[in-house]
């Protein structure tokens, strides 16, 4: 990923927050020598070595994906940036955004026990904390069934890059214009990017 020194994320602690807060990821490989990729959940372990994941068994990914080097796509807030924003006509329209890449090998997991713990831990992060499903509440041979339909597996992290492209290679004044824009605009993703920008801001004074 091109990274100019001003957006580069040089804080492992904020990369595995991007990580774990934005964890539908892209995961690319290469199937039968021509680029490949799938969308799916990636949790990242307590010791920060592996992501978690499962394909389905039809998806053809998994069949030669091992002693590849794959690449996971976390995709955190992004949005438009106009240049009407600015106190200049002397500027050209851009986007903000914050993405982590991280680089890795595949692991197939064939434990059923690891299996099971990867699939909880999944189910923990995205159930509400009132919800009342639990995975071993489900039928166990519904579940073994469901068990045999897909292909779970880990990767071993290799390398994480980290970019945060907030308006840093422009003046504070200029930031605090596109922040204010930002926080008229009533959607997430431009709500974030404000946000961001503050804490990068305040992070200077």
């Amino acid at each position: 990923m091109y990274i100019p020194s001003h957006f580069k994320i040089t804080d492992l602690v904020v990369s595995h927050k991007i990580m774990r807060e934005n964890s539908f990821a892209t995961l690319f490989s290469q199937l039968e020598g021509v680029p490949y990729a799938t969308h799916l959940p990636l949790i990242l372990d307590t010791n920060y070595q592996y992501l978690y994941g499962h394909f389905a068994r039809p998806n053809p990914q998994w069949k030669d994906i091992r002693n590849q080097l794959v690449l996971a796509i976390f995709h955190g807030p992004h949005c438009y940036i106009s240049p009407s924003w600015y106190e200049t006509n002397k500027a050209v329209p851009t986007w903000n955004y914050v993405t982590v890449h991280v680089y890795g090998e595949i692991e197939f997991i064939e434990d059923e026990q690891e299996i099971m713990a990867s699939l909880n831990d999944m189910v923990l992060k995205y159930e509400a904390s009132d919800s009342s499903y639990r995975l071993q509440d489900v039928d166990p041979e519904f579940l073994n069934g469901m068990n045999k339909g897909v292909q779970a597996f880990k990767i071993k992290i290799n390398s994480i890059e980290g970019k945060a492209k907030l308006s840093q290679n422009h003046s504070a004044q200029r930031q605090g214009l596109v922040i204010e824009q930002l926080e008229k605009i009533n959607k997430s993703d431009e709500q974030k990017i404000a946000s961001l920008m503050k804490q990068n801001l305040k992070s200077l004074n």
